[in-house]
């Protein structure tokens, strides 16, 4: 028993002497709650929700537009000393808890558009007088990479009803000033698996900058652009506006540049673009789509997630079951559409489209034939002055290829020409590259630009040769890729 109380004794001078020196010795903010309230705080209940960290640009947003707001004002605590780092503070916590100092309030930077960030509240209780009478606040967001994650706000007032009106009116004002309303958004993971969002600028682009077989983005545009359009007069027929569509051929036909183009057409709609890691987020995401409406959420490569459940000895992702229920279930007036890619359509979920409003519209990107090779060489060809290149001849040898192909044809021949000290590219030029793609030594660089299997018997570069540097297909570039 002696030796119980000695560790209880020695525990109890740890415990006061971590209190020490993590600043409790300064003002609590226990006694701040309780003056600013002024009244016994033991009993009063603690309202909050718990928002996903990527909204904290929308969750300063908001309160900066209810501090500024008519007989409103507030003093800014942040929480002092070490121990606050290392628990799920909640507001109750600091309300009865005698080991929280005042300190300084924690900010982060936020991006709310393609070049400009936010000052955020990450960890910091606001003491708020307000028409609803006297509220504390706290703001809290989790480390991206601990045990606690995403972003939390609680409130508590005196008077009966104060805090869940102030927390209605905060979610409305966020939603109103929603950082992401019309913006183009992709999800980049870091090195330690954390998530953030990251704004793109919109694309612009002309039609006759996307070269596809005739008719093709008639049907691609009338599925997808029309129904914002024509959003009221569809209502009012009772039409459903949610629809889906799924672009698949080979890597390097187009798909990517198809999204870039409908992105362009598409002024004032939030487009949400998804791929690799990322597309285990379409639920959290799809909840955002609906919210921002009009939006259409891109999944790249979908069949990442969306394989066949009877594919493989493990089934499915579970993301493909998030994606399915995001996809159908969009009350009618949600205008939202769900563009996906791939290049293994064979490998896809059946139930995905079978039900209306999932894939409405399965639209293949095939390889160009001899028509659509001659518009890309001349659309890759703008701007670049051409000496004695026959380009009908180019196009009579590249029956097969993509056209990712004909834009690093033609930037190959540009290389040759300016490091030879000339602006025009000449046949020889173009000759030499033409070579280079086609020759058998290139064949892994022909099977990734084409789709097109190597040749039997042909040797490949050693896997460390292009394992070091593979090919990157950027969102960001929203390059003519597949």
């Amino acid at each position: 028993m002696a030796a119980d109380a000695d560790l209880r004794a020695d525990l109890g001078r740890l415990v006061r002497q971590l209190l020490t020196e993590s600043g409790t010795a300064g003002p609590r903010v226990a006694d701040e709650i309780q003056r600013h309230l002024g009244v016994e705080v033991g009993q009063l209940p603690v309202h909050g929700e718990e928002l996903a960290s990527f909204e904290l640009a929308n969750l300063q947003l908001g309160l900066d537009a209810a501090l500024a707001q008519p007989g409103t004002t507030a003093r800014v605590l942040g929480l002092g000393g070490h121990m606050h780092r290392f628990a799920a503070i909640s507001l109750s916590d600091l309300m009865m808890g005698p080991d929280f100092a005042v300190g300084p309030p924690e900010y982060v930077h936020e991006p709310i558009g393609p070049d400009e960030t936010l000052a955020c509240l990450a960890s910091a209780l606001l003491l708020v007088t307000s028409p609803y009478g006297p509220l504390v606040v706290l703001v809290r967001r989790g480390e991206q990479h601990g045990p606690v994650p995403g972003l939390m706000v609680q409130a508590a007032g005196r008077d009966e009803g104060a805090a869940p009106r102030f927390l209605a009116e905060l979610r409305r004002l966020m939603h109103e000033r929603d950082v992401f309303r019309g913006r183009v958004i992709t999800i980049e993971a870091d090195r330690r698996g954390g998530r953030s969002v990251v704004f793109l600028e919109r694309p612009h682009m002309e039609r006759d900058e996307l070269v596809l077989p005739d008719g093709l983005l008639d049907r691609v545009e009338r599925h997808v652009l029309e129904p914002t359009r024509h959003r009221d007069e569809l209502l009012a027929l009772e039409r459903h506006l949610g629809r889906g569509l799924l672009l698949w051929g080979p890597p390097g036909t187009g798909k990517t540049h198809t999204v870039r183009y409908l992105t362009s057409r598409l002024e004032g709609a939030t487009v949400i673009i998804l791929s690799g890691p990322s597309l285990g987020m379409v639920g959290a995401f799809g909840n955002l789509a609906r919210r921002l409406a009009p939006s259409v959420v891109v999944l790249e490569d979908v069949d990442l997630v969306a394989q066949e459940r009877a594919f493989g000895p493990f089934g499915s992702s579970p993301a493909l079951f998030e994606l399915m229920n995001e996809m159908s279930g969009l009350a009618a007036d949600a205008d939202v559409a769900f563009v996906l890619t791939t290049n293994r359509p064979d490998a896809l979920e059946p139930a995905l489209a079978a039900r209306p409003g999932r894939v409405d519209l399965a639209v293949e990107i095939p390889l160009p034939h001899e028509r659509e090779r001659r518009r890309l060489l001349d659309l890759y060809a703008r701007g670049l002055p051409l000496d004695g290149v026959d380009l009908d001849a180019i196009v009579e040898r590249t029956d097969g290829m993509t056209a990712s192909f004909f834009k690093e044809l033609l930037r190959k021949a540009a290389v040759a020409a300016v490091a030879d000290g000339r602006m025009a590219v000449t046949s020889g030029d173009v000759e030499a590259a033409l070579a280079e793609l086609l020759d058998e030594t290139a064949a892994l660089t022909r099977m990734l630009l084409s789709g097109q299997p190597a040749a039997a018997g042909t040797v490949l570069p050693p896997a460390h040769a292009w394992m070091q540097a593979p090919p990157q297909i950027s969102v960001r570039a929203f390059g003519h890729s597949g």
